[in-house]
């Protein structure tokens, strides 16, 4: 999909919703709660972590860069399981742009800005780069929330068998086990990009266009049984002219309204929602664009 230029100015602000669903899958386990769907436990919403859709984003990010066949870095994914400690990866770019600088405990710009050059999710999400030589921390100009389901959810455990047994000499011909799901969710999640924190970490046009093209990808290149079948169904922006905002990002928010046809007990498909969209009027110095 053709990416608009209204939305990869690094200049202009931008303030986001993705909405997406999952249908019988866990979109994103708990470890505290024996991998079942993480949710609010007074209102039963369903909750994604930021990290979660991070992690899809830098693998659609690294997976275009494998392809491209790209050998300079500046695409790189420093959080990924590449084998290699990041420490290592922060010595190697510290060591690289300021040879000279000896002192550990003071942070190296030069190390820093290194850094930023390298790593797509450094100059994107920002980081802490102070666990092995010093290179600061870097404040992300991309953030997301954690993502929530619209109604709440109903966290299943399924039984399943395994014909193959694990141990040696068992005396049976099939062992259980147990599959966490959601038999659906619809989950928003909101999002933000600065242009005052962009210009630090140097964000281009071609880092915005990825980004929004991962956003587009990040379900379609993750799949996984686990996981079930999830499905981006918006991606609903609001571009400022003015890099500090033209209008608070909550009122554009309340704009996008998504709820379940009164009709409907237990929604089981997104099209059991019903989504207004009003952008009508929008405030001087603020566009919108829709993706999908």
């Amino acid at each position: 999909m053709n990416i608009p230029a209204t939305i990869t100015d690094p200049k202009k602000r931008y303030d986001f919703l993705l909405l997406y669903d999952v249908q019988d899958g866990n979109p994103n386990g708990d470890p505290d709660a024996g991998n079942l769907p993480r949710i609010d436990p007074e209102t039963m919403q369903g909750i994604v972590t930021d990290v979660c859709l991070k992690r899809k984003i830098r693998n659609y990010v690294d997976m275009v860069h494998q392809m491209n066949g790209d050998t300079a870095n500046d695409n790189g994914i420093f959080v990924r399981d590449s084998g290699i400690a990041l420490n290592t990866k922060i010595n190697d770019a510290k060591l690289t742009a300021d040879p000279e600088n000896k002192q550990k405990k003071i942070a190296s710009e030069k190390g820093r800005k290194e850094m930023c050059r390298r790593f797509y999710d450094v100059r994107m999400f920002g980081g802490v780069l102070t666990t092995g030589e010093n290179c600061g921390q870097v404040r992300g100009p991309m953030q997301l929330t954690f993502s929530r389901s619209i109604d709440p959810i109903i966290p299943g455990d399924i039984s399943i068998t395994r014909v193959a047994v694990t141990q040696e000499g068992a005396d049976k011909e099939s062992e259980m086990g147990r599959k966490a799901q959601v038999p659906y969710g619809l989950y928003l999640c909101k999002g933000f990009y600065s242009p005052m924190l962009a210009k630090d970490t140097g964000v281009l046009e071609a880092d915005l266009e990825l980004f929004w093209q991962a956003v587009l990808g990040m379900f379609e290149n993750d799949r996984s049984a686990s996981r079930g079948f999830m499905q981006l169904q918006g991606v609903f922006i609001f571009a400022h002219e003015n890099p500090l905002g033209n209008a608070p990002s909550g009122k554009l928010f309340d704009r996008v309204q998504v709820a379940k046809h009164a009709a409907v007990e237990a929604p089981r498909k997104f099209e059991h929602y019903n989504l207004e969209v009003n952008v009508g009027e929008l405030p001087a110095g603020v566009s919108y664009v829709r993706l999908l």
